[in-house]
């Protein structure tokens, strides 16, 4: 899904309402999923349950990180992230621990939201394949980068319902 695609996801919605919502829902997929669920897939050679809530963890660090970046530092450049090559070892990692890890810093992030003032929407860095984007652009395509792998469990959700 390209950033645009992403970002398009969100729409005309709250995008911290968006965040909010998250774990909650990553929390009823997990407790639907059986063990044997967990390397159901929504499509051919795309991620399983496990695959996606261990990347979901690691986007939440990389997005903490970025953000504090941009509130913090100025005139900041974004080194780039090899997601594939993360998810290397994602077979190895227990469901639930990502899942923990992910709540977590979802609500240290959340948290961090709650104190921002007015021009802390506006800070910008610039990410090695997008060039310049706000504070703004990265929490709406944070968003849409939850509702794209929440969209993903549903279908595997639904697909295990038909069988």
């Amino acid at each position: 899904m390209t950033f645009q695609e992403t970002l398009e996801l969100v729409s005309d919605q709250d995008p911290i309402h968006i965040l909010q919502q998250t774990p909650a829902k990553l929390e009823l997929y997990l407790m639907s999923f059986s063990p044997g669920d967990f390397e159901r897939s929504y499509a051919p050679l795309k991620w399983n349950v496990r695959e996606i809530l261990a990347h979901i963890a690691d986007a939440e660090l990389v997005f903490a990180y970025r953000l504090r970046q941009m509130l913090y530092q100025k005139q900041h450049a974004f080194q780039a992230v090899d997601q594939m090559a993360w998810a290397r070892d994602y077979q190895k990692l227990e469901p639930s621990l990502a899942l923990d890890a992910f709540r977590a810093l979802r609500m240290w992030n959340l948290a961090l939201f709650t104190r921002f003032g007015l021009e802390d929407w506006f800070k910008e860095a610039e990410h090695p394949d997008y060039g310049m984007i706000s504070v703004d652009t990265l929490i709406n395509y944070w968003a849409g980068h939850d509702l794209n792998h929440l969209s993903q469990l549903d279908a595997i959700a639904k697909a295990r319902a038909l069988n």
